[in-house]
């Protein structure tokens, strides 16, 4: 059964940086599509990035390009969420989600697996 642990998650001011870790256990994951999803309290799960496992390919929301990386590090099965210029509405419970297949989803309902969340808040 696959599973999906997130870390990282913490307090951080406006401007600041935060890194998410996904450890990844109990599947092939090269034939994965990995996803970052985010929800803050009252709102709907949303996309915040997600990454093809086996050859790297990105897609973003338009309210993280050019702050947030996602990337993979296929010898330790883990995906990373780098997040820069942190801002008060990055304020949100983070989670990682696994898809098998190729297409870059970014709704939740396509994806297959979840992780319990990492919480992340920006204060001013």
């Amino acid at each position: 059964q696959v599973q999906l642990v997130e870390s990282g998650g913490g307090l951080v001011q406006a401007g600041g940086s935060l890194s998410l870790s996904c450890a990844a256990s109990g599947g092939t994951f090269n034939s994965y599509v990995m996803g970052w999803f985010r929800q803050a309290p009252g709102k709907e799960r949303e996309f915040v990035a997600t990454i093809r496992w086996s050859d790297g390919s990105t897609v973003y929301v338009d309210s993280v390009k050019g702050r947030f990386t996602v990337s993979r590090d296929n010898a330790k099965n883990t995906v990373y969420l780098q997040m820069n210029k942190l801002k008060l509405e990055d304020t949100a419970e983070y989670y990682c989600a696994a898809r098998r297949g190729v297409g870059l989803g970014i709704l939740p309902s396509s994806y297959d697996y979840w992780g319990q969340g990492t919480q992340v808040t920006v204060s001013s």
